[in-house]
């Protein structure tokens, strides 16, 4: 983009889990805590260079993806928590994205 000279968007499809941990999750947080430190890095970086090209970090709750339903190393508890919650869609998060891209270069 920079090369280009394209004023664009950078989304980082994240997760709530990359701003608060929950136990029991092992490296999932803290694989999320990393896409959060790149979106950080990565706006202040392009900042200083005075690159007019946003980045942003989506960051849903749950999702309807079938990684829970799939996943076999899950607790009773854990099976519990994800069944007893409503779920955001797929198409919620793409809502997201969209508003974002929607959003003013300011």
């Amino acid at each position: 983009m920079r090369v280009n000279g394209i004023n664009g968007h950078i989304i980082h499809i994240n997760s709530i889990a990359g701003h608060k941990v929950s136990p029991k999750y092992s490296v999932y947080p803290a694989s999320k805590f990393a896409v959060t430190a790149l979106t950080e890095t990565l706006r202040l970086e392009l900042n200083a260079l005075g690159a007019k090209i946003k980045v942003t970090s989506v960051s849903p709750g749950c999702v309807e993806t079938g990684a829970t339903s799939l996943n076999k190393n899950l607790t009773a508890e854990q099976k519990a928590f994800f069944d007893g919650i409503a779920m955001l869609k797929p198409e919620d998060v793409a809502d997201g994205v969209v508003y974002a891209l929607s959003t003013p270069e300011h």
